[in-house]
């Protein structure tokens, strides 16, 4: 995987340097699962990742069957980071009117994983295009829940927030999650990102900003 490059416009880059003309190419997308194909491949990270995390001490949702959504075709909210065609994330943003936990209108990003053994790399730039996409579509915030446990502070969990953290995201406390499992609640300022689309693009079947859709998401 290539590594993002350390900043992006508004974010402390020089002012002679033009992003765009560096990276004339978006080396990564952000865009709707299309195909049974790639549904599958989001459904098997989603199982290499839980694997992963479980090894590790770290809580995976006990309630969702999270493998099972991805896979469903009528799901049409399931979203994907790519490179090259390669998957690197699956996820569900979805636009929703407030969490039982906040305030306000925000873009949800639900069931969240990333490939195993990769660097923090893949969750910043999801960080980054969740923010910009956020500030295009008005919505003030993006919220997401990880699994958590019983206290945010005991590791391996309290060493996962901290990057979090470092990346932007502000942790609103715990609490019974969507699913019904105990969940780290994190909250994101939108942010528009002028230069990112050099870096990230969104293509014409990015994820639809949808209503509610029950638990599922």
């Amino acid at each position: 995987m290539r590594r993002p490059p350390t900043f992006l416009a508004n974010e402390g880059a020089p002012a002679s340097t033009s992003f765009a003309a560096k990276y004339p190419g978006a080396v990564y997308a952000v865009r709707r699962l299309r195909t049974d194909a790639e549904r599958a491949e989001a459904a098997a990270l989603v199982q290499d990742r839980q694997r992963w995390l479980t090894l590790r001490g770290l809580p995976v949702p006990a309630q969702a069957d999270v493998p099972a959504l991805f896979r469903d075709p009528h799901h049409t909210t399931s979203a994907g980071l790519f490179e090259d065609g390669k998957l690197l994330a699956c996820m569900v943003p979805a636009r929703d009117p407030g969490l039982s936990w906040g305030e306000g209108p925000c873009l949800r990003l639900g069931h969240i994983h990333t490939l195993p053994e990769q660097p923090d790399d893949i969750t910043r730039l999801i960080t980054l295009w969740a923010s910009d996409f956020a500030a295009r579509q008005s919505l003030p915030l993006v919220r997401a829940e990880i699994p958590a446990g019983h206290t945010l502070q005991a590791e391996p969990i309290a060493a996962l927030l901290r990057r979090l953290t470092d990346m932007g995201w502000d942790v609103r406390g715990s609490g019974p999650g969507r699913e019904g499992d105990r969940v780290a609640r994190l909250e994101l300022a939108a942010e528009h990102r002028p230069g990112l689309s050099a870096l990230i693009s969104c293509q014409a079947q990015a994820p639809h900003l949808a209503a509610e859709e029950g638990s599922s998401t």
